[in-house]
């Protein structure tokens, strides 16, 4: 049989079979041949895989035989085969750290995988703060969208976005992803953290990484073979490792403005005569993706100092 893995939990592997067979969407919990230790293989959440039934007393049990070639893998959180990243932040409590939400976003554009980056919580901000949030990343290449889990018409948006396709929820802890993600799928029945009245951080409800496949929220019904996962959360995701010559590649704002400065090498930092320090000025630009991008630079460069 072929299947999904939708749940790994301490050396368990639980699959959704898949087909026309009488076992169709029903789950196996499964162990991985030790072959996969010694050839450095290990299953992960999104693979697809062939399974075989063993005996077993407890339910449906079986063994993973053999793992499909992915079309993608993710390092953190671990993932493959994934479509399209749900990069969720809040526009209050906890407040949103947008070096941050770049780090997020360029992690997914290392590996092409298409960014929504949604701004949960709304409803605790005035329209103008919101404004400015979806402003900044007008230009950056990802779909932006400002929502409340609490509203059943801003989730159906995010639903029509999420059909046939595998989908990861990311972010910090505290952001709202359980919370949306109970919303879009009930039977998910996924325990939502508070927050921290010092720390104004939440609490990291999310344990493991879960693929759910979900059919609600969307304008003409249900969806089809559309997959979900909620990922634990995290407040410190640092700019993958790159040359920082490199990190402007992953701000289209600036492709306009490259071979117009004064040097072809510029960096766009500090140098004289930068087109795309004029054209922050001028508000070409978002200043604040600029200081983003200043920001993750001088942390590639000293990285790479410390070595």
């Amino acid at each position: 049989m072929t299947g999904r893995i939708i749940k790994g939990i301490g050396g368990f592997y639980y699959i959704r079979v898949d087909g026309d067979s009488e076992d169709a969407g029903m789950i196996y919990e499964c162990h991985a041949r030790g072959i996969f230790r010694k050839e450095k293989k290990r299953p992960l959440v999104g693979d697809r895989v062939r399974i075989e039934r063993v005996m077993g007393e407890d339910g449906l049990i079986g063994s993973i035989e053999e793992i499909f070639p992915r079309e993608n893998e993710l390092i953190r959180p671990e993932a493959s085969n994934v479509d399209q990243a749900i990069i969720v932040f809040a526009v209050r409590s906890p407040e949103p750290n947008l070096t941050l939400t770049d780090s997020f976003i360029i992690q997914m554009m290392m590996q092409d995988i298409p960014v929504i980056l949604l701004f949960n919580k709304k409803d605790l901000a005035d329209e103008e703060t919101v404004e400015m949030m979806i402003d900044v990343y007008k230009a950056s290449g990802v779909k932006c969208l400002a929502v409340s889990a609490k509203n059943e018409e801003d989730l159906r948006h995010v639903a029509a976005d999420l059909e046939g396709k595998i989908s990861i929820l990311a972010g910090p802890s505290g952001v709202g992803k359980s919370t949306i993600l109970n919303a879009l799928c009930p039977g998910a029945g996924m325990e939502t953290g508070e927050i921290g009245k010092k720390s104004k951080r939440g609490k990291h409800t999310t344990r493991h990484s879960e693929l759910f496949m979900i059919g609600c929220m969307t304008r003409d019904g249900a969806i089809k073979d559309s997959y979900i996962m909620d990922t634990p959360g995290f407040t410190s995701f640092s700019v993958p490792d790159m040359s920082e010559n490199v990190l402007r590649a992953y701000y289209p704002e600036f492709f306009p403005y490259e071979g117009k400065c004064r040097f072809n090498e510029c960096s766009h930092t500090h140098e004289p005569d930068c087109a795309v320090k004029d054209a922050v000025e001028e508000g070409y630009v978002n200043r604040i993706r600029y200081m983003n991008y200043k920001s993750l630079y001088k942390e590639l460069s000293e990285r790479r100092k410390y070595r």
